[in-house]
């Protein structure tokens, strides 16, 4: 990619973050994507502790999606996350991706999504999260939209840091820059600890279990973990929550 079309990708990202609010700005970011790429959506992550911790989305299908990964505890933004590298799914109806991630495949695919690309945030030793693009077609971005896709993923994630060292804040922003789709997760933590202190199991355990029941009710583990936080379900009906 050239100096001159570098250029152009940072000034839509800086068109589209334009008098945004530290908490606006991850949305923003997510908004400037759909300009630059030929994709039907996107979304942001931040690698977190046992699972990722969804940042923004360009709308309610890309968030889904993504909170379908987290909820699942597999897909492309895992791996991406996991190896510091770019995932791609082609063809989420293919065998080969089908394989790869089943449940993730079968259900994205319902969803109308086709193939995902996920890009590390970060350097492969230092990834703080993934930038995941969803198509309602299927096929790999071209040679040069693939190029322009990391210059993207390298601009978020300078963006990114600097967002979390600016400050400090006013006190309408609560001393944070983290979206509100990233601070609702807080209450997967709290679901995680209060099954670890009922059931007295480790962190990844009682993650496992919040997934599990989750998915044997065909919901995420977000919404399973606001009713846990708000003590109206329990992982058995034997736990009184």
């Amino acid at each position: 990619m050239s100096h001159r079309d570098r250029n152009g990708v940072a000034e839509v990202i800086a068109e589209e973050t334009r008098g945004a609010g530290p908490r606006e700005v991850p949305q923003r970011l997510c908004d400037a994507v759909l300009k630059l790429l030929p994709v039907s959506g996107a979304s942001m992550s931040l690698r977190g502790d046992g699972m990722p911790v969804p940042l923004s989305a360009s709308g309610e299908r890309a968030a889904y999606v993504m909170e379908m990964e987290v909820s699942l505890g597999d897909g492309p933004c895992f791996e991406a996350a996991a190896t510091g590298s770019v995932v791609c799914a082609a063809d989420l109806m293919s065998n080969r991706d089908a394989n790869r991630w089943p449940v993730f495949a079968q259900q994205a695919t319902a969803l109308g999504v086709r193939s995902v690309y996920a890009l590390p945030l970060g350097a492969r030793e230092a990834c703080v999260g993934t930038l995941d693009l969803y198509r309602d077609v299927p096929g790999e971005l071209a040679a040069e939209e693939a190029l322009t896709a990391r210059v993207v993923a390298d601009m978020l994630t300078e963006a990114l840091v600097k967002l979390s060292q600016a400050g400090p804040y006013d006190v309408d922003d609560l001393g944070s820059w983290l979206s509100p789709l990233a601070t609702a997760h807080d209450d997967v933590y709290r679901a995680v600890g209060m099954v670890m202190a009922q059931l007295g199991v480790a962190a990844d355990e009682a993650l496992s279990l919040l997934r599990g029941h989750a998915f044997a009710k065909s919901r995420t583990v977000l919404e399973l973990a606001h009713e846990v936080v708000a003590l109206r379900t329990g992982l058995d009906d034997d736990l009184p929550y």
